[in-house]
């Protein structure tokens, strides 16, 4: 019976098992709802964009604390590491709306920091939000900031260049102009170039005045559009946009730190070409020069004659009012007849062309793109980089976009990548202003110069060498009373005057001194070293009688004195050779001081130098006294003693100084080879003294020689019949 009960409940109404499974279907809807509160509170920051993303237009702000609570934990995540491409568009339509209130616009666009990329749709539609005018004027001008900022982030910029004259329109916006000229000219191609964009630019310029942001602007048109802009143009605007990522510069380096293998991929990807394969190999696009080629059909009418048909100088003289310029201004680089052409007819188009050609390579393969260290690559960047030196050697003069390249490239730069041609390029940097030195030259040249081997130390030392040696040259040929070409360069119109030319060469002497005292220092004197920074000081001791600059500047005791007291003897002579070209320096200034030819003045303190550095090399080498109580190299005679050398004062002469001490020991048992005992205190005496002097100089020693004939009237050439005392007794 009770099986039978059973079954019979089994086989009742039907009810019972659907309200169990609507029971059974609540409950899992319950548990699903609590899993995702779960989920929910262990991703706040999930919630919070969730949140953002539902907030619409008339949304109460003062006072809603839950919208402050998701906005701080957006902006926590977005300055740590950093957000996504989706939630950039996201945040950027938020604040752009205004949908979360004025204060929260600005407030988002200033934590607006990518992880990766920036979505291009998320700048155009930003764009179209500056048509609505509810949005501030100082909300405006942020955002395109912050599009200049992020710029080189956006995965790509085709439906920007084609919404161009939509952003141009915003040029007549006195506040937003600066930051719209930048924008529209990292965007400007050839086929934007138009007349009547020319003549609102002029139109703008004629109310605001040459502002650099216009001419900046102005100057690429006219690159691509030499006949629309007839305006005279300077070749280069040191300062034509200036950096405007300050707001974002923190957050953005402590993204790049935290992401920086992500970062880096996701940056080259979408920096690629379409047409690029997958391949993680860095492939070269602009460092291979481009052939010469029309710019013009071959079946045109038009009469010119191409370059590419040159095959002689005379027909380059014959044609050189006909010349067409080629399609690519890259081409003339690998050509002598082109550069030829270039040089004679100095059109500043063709140089601007060109320099945009280069600045654009140059940027994209050396910076965007790093030369991955592999021997193609590296050959054929060392290619294209010494076709630069060539051609700038052709000219005679650098290229403005080659200097602004060097000035970036020199904070990344690792000293090694690429150096010897890195190294010149740096040796043809054009004269410039002090003020713009320390920070442009010598802070980046300062960081890797101590923290480099000595071997790049010496490299640094023969570049600015080479650099101070083209500034005095262009000096002494093309400098004027009152004035001279600031750039060495035949297209720029900046000049500067005689004093600021002065400041400038100082500045360099005394960097070059402070760089050379501290190597030496650094690396115990390392020979090499110390006779490239004496060829620098070749240099610069005959800046007035060679290239006729009224400057004398005297090398710091961190070099004299280690020179003086090397244990080479080809230094000591350099030395030698200096001391006598300063005193011929200054013995002819003073002599036009006194005459009044000149309207300069040499400073007290110079002499003063000079004499202490003269005594100095006198005493120790010829008067055996290199101790001079008082002086720079002074020491207590208590920790003489201890040392117990015999005779210290007489150490450095010219018999036992450590450089000369083999030639003494050579000339000893070449006047004595019987004896057993050497004593060289015997060289002094008659006339033995002339002719070790006679012997020793030689030897080759032409800068001690004449150092001694001029300041102790003892020369090489001695009456051969004299046997009483030399004129001068050491």
């Amino acid at each position: 019976m009770a099986d039978i009960s059973n079954l019979a409940g089994l086989g009742s109404d039907p009810s019972g098992e659907i309200d169990s499974s609507v029971s059974s279907a609540s409950n899992r809807s319950l548990r699903l709802a609590e899993k995702e509160k779960r989920k929910g509170e262990a991703d706040p920051f999930g919630l919070a964009v969730k949140y953002l993303s539902r907030v619409e237009a008339g949304t109460v702000v003062r006072g809603n604390d839950e919208l402050e609570r998701n906005l701080v934990r957006v902006e926590t995540v977005a300055l740590s590491k950093g957000l996504p491409p989706e939630l950039i568009t996201m945040m950027l339509d938020l604040a752009l709306s205004l949908n979360a209130g004025t204060a929260n616009c600005t407030r988002v666009l200033k934590f607006l920091v990518p992880a990766t990329v920036v979505p291009q749709e998320a700048i155009v539609k930003g764009l179209s939000w500056l048509c609505v005018g509810k949005m501030p004027m100082n909300a405006q001008v942020l955002f395109v900031r912050w599009v200049l900022t992020v710029f080189d982030l956006i995965d790509r910029k085709d439906d920007l260049r084609s919404i161009y004259g939509f952003i141009f329109s915003f040029v007549t916006e006195e506040n937003l102009c600066p930051f719209i000229c930048h924008l529209l000219y990292l965007l400007t191609m050839r086929e934007h170039v138009h007349p009547y964009r020319v003549r609102k630019l002029l139109d703008i310029q004629a109310k605001m005045g040459r502002q650099p942001f216009l001419t900046q602007l102005l100057a690429l048109y006219k690159v691509f559009r030499p006949d629309l802009v007839t305006l005279s143009l300077p070749s280069r605007v040191r300062t034509g946009f200036k950096n405007h990522n300050n707001t974002w510069k923190v957050a953005l380096s402590a993204v790049q730190r935290k992401n920086k293998g992500a970062v880096l991929v996701d940056l080259s990807l979408s920096l690629d070409l379409k047409e690029k394969p997958p391949s993680r190999k860095r492939k070269l696009h602009h460092l291979a020069i481009p052939p010469l080629s029309s710019a013009f059909d071959s079946n045109s009418n038009k009469k010119a004659f191409r370059l590419q048909e040159l095959r002689s100088f005379k027909e380059l003289l014959e044609n050189i009012h006909n010349i067409e310029l080629p399609a690519q201004m890259g081409s003339l680089l690998g050509s002598n007849l082109a550069l030829h052409y270039l040089d004679c007819v100095q059109d500043e188009s063709a140089f601007l062309r060109l320099n945009f050609w280069l600045g654009h390579s140059l940027q994209e393969e050396f910076l965007l793109c790093p030369v991955d260290g592999s021997s193609d690559n590296t050959s054929e960047a060392c290619r294209f980089l010494s076709t630069i030196l060539f051609s700038q050697q052709f000219l005679q003069e650098g290229f403005s976009s080659t200097e602004s390249f060097l000035y970036k490239f020199l904070s990344v730069w690792d000293g090694c990548l690429l150096r010897p041609q890195i190294l010149d390029l740096l040796s043809d940097i054009p004269l410039m202003p002090s003020f713009y030195m320390h920070k442009l030259l010598f802070e980046p040249l300062k960081q890797l110069y101590f923290t480099s081997t000595v071997f790049f130390k010496c490299s640094v030392i023969e570049c600015l060498n080479s650099m101070l040696v083209k500034w005095l040259t262009w000096h002494s040929v093309s400098a004027s009373e009152g004035g001279l070409d600031i750039s060495l360069n035949s297209n720029s119109t900046m000049t500067m005057t005689l004093s600021g030319f002065m400041d400038s060469v100082m500045e360099l002497v005394r960097f070059v001194g402070l760089l050379a005292s501290e190597g030496l220092r650094l690396e115990n004197c390392h020979v090499l070293l110390l006779n490239q920074t004496l060829a620098f000081y070749e240099t610069v001791c005959d800046m007035f009688l060679k290239y006729s600059l009224p400057l004398i500047i005297m090398p710091p005791a961190g070099v004299f004195y280690p020179a003086l007291f090397a244990t080479d003897s080809i230094s000591v002579d350099r030395l030698g050779y200096i001391m006598y070209r300063y005193r011929k320096n200054l013995t002819l200034a003073k002599k036009q001081e006194q005459q009044r030819e000149q309207t300069f003045h040499i400073s007290r303190n110079t002499y003063k130098e000079f004499n202490r550095n003269l005594q100095a090399m006198v005493n120790s080498m010829w008067n055996s006294w290199w101790c001079i109580p008082g002086s720079d190299i002074e020491i207590d005679k208590d920790l003489i003693a201890l040392s117990k050398v015999a005779e210290p004062w007489c150490r450095f002469d010219l018999i036992h100084h450590p450089a000369l001490f083999s030639y003494a020991i050579e000339f000893h048992q070449r006047c004595w080879p019987e004896r057993k005992n050497v004593d060289l205190g015997s060289i002094k005496i008659g006339k033995y003294w002339n002719w070790y002097m006679e012997f020793l100089f030689n030897q080759g020693f032409d800068g001690l020689n004449n150092f001694i004939r001029t300041n102790t009237g003892h020369g090489s050439t001695l009456n051969s019949q004299e046997e009483g005392q030399p004129n001068s007794q050491p």
